[in-house]
């Protein structure tokens, strides 16, 4: 591969979308909220003003390359480095990836925008499009999220609602679940009557098995979400945990270009050296280079989470 990537990463292997071609549409990390629980990091520009951050053409020459040197995947998803509906053309990237290819094209937003006709006009073209609701009210959405402070929780709640609305697609909800702010089963009785309101296809319970920015906050345990998941209509699915497996085949060492294509998707994405080795189709012992000399340049961190050692941006 003769060239890096600004826009591209991946794919990468999901458990949701299987292997998943990300497009990143704004700046490390400009978002409409600021999540602790976040695994990109902490937000550097909370806005909710909507332009081009990147420009669509260099999006889909990236994507054309990508289309002759690798071209495969389950699917495209615009997510990445913060809140992708706050490019204001992502829509015709979705419509020029649709004329492109017959890749699922998947929208992972936080919904805060869904308030505004256009994003939801926009996010419509999308085959699937998923959202988050894990607060309940005004308090439990600061906490959880500490929004744009001009973002108000009932509205984002009725945008969730109208986003519903004459969109064919699948509709997911994801629940994050924090430990000791949204964990208890009455907190997430709340949740469940407001997620049956809006009627989404499918439900999925989330916590923060990769390193967050705010290192004090931890997963819920797997055992908890089931638990938790039955309260949800439908009944929500456990998808927290990276996805296992390994690759069989083995390439040449990583080259000056795939190490910046590894840091690329450490900064999106923290992951095991595992995740590197699928993603990327390289050897354990490649995998060990490339990091090896990530760490020595100080360009990621390892931060150890359960068992696992997760590399993540500096």
């Amino acid at each position: 591969m003769s060239q890096s990537y600004s826009y591209l990463f991946g794919p990468v292997r999901s458990r949701r979308l299987g292997r998943s071609l990300g497009i990143d549409l704004v700046p490390l990390k400009v978002c409409t909220w600021d999540c602790p629980y976040c695994q990109v990091g902490a937000t550097t520009e909370k806005t909710l003003v909507r332009r081009d951050y990147v420009p669509v053409v260099g999006v889909m020459a990236e994507f054309d390359r990508w289309m002759l040197e690798d071209g495969q995947a389950d699917c495209v998803t615009l997510a990445g480095g913060g809140e992708p509906t706050l490019h204001s053309h992502f829509g015709e990237i979705l419509d020029a990836i649709g004329a492109r290819s017959k890749f699922r094209r998947i929208l992972l937003s936080n919904g805060s925008l869904f308030t505004l006709l256009d994003v939801r006009d926009a996010a419509r073209k999308a085959d699937v499009v998923k959202a988050t609701l894990s607060a309940w009210d005004q308090a439990s959405f600061e906490a959880l999220h500490r929004p744009h402070a001009s973002l108000k929780f009932d509205l984002f709640l009725d945008g969730l609602k109208a986003m519903r609305f004459g969109f064919k697609g699948e509709y997911w909800l994801e629940v994050f679940v924090v430990p000791g702010v949204n964990d208890s089963p009455e907190q997430m009785a709340h949740i469940a009557a407001m997620a049956a309101e809006i009627a989404p296809d499918r439900i999925h319970l989330n916590t923060a098995v990769r390193p967050a920015c705010d290192r004090e906050t931890q997963p819920v345990s797997v055992v908890a979400l089931q638990n938790l998941s039955g309260q949800f209509s439908p009944v929500a699915e456990v998808i927290c945990g990276p996805t296992e497996g390994a690759s069989s085949v083995a390439v040449p060492p990583p080259s000056a270009v795939l190490v910046e294509r590894i840091l690329g998707l450490i900064q999106r994405h923290p992951s095991r050296a595992c995740d590197i080795m699928i993603t990327f189709t390289l050897a354990d012992a490649d995998v060990q280079v490339a990091l090896s000399e990530l760490l020595k340049r100080g360009s990621i961190r390892r931060e150890q989470r359960g068992d696992a050692d997760f590399y993540c941006a500096v």
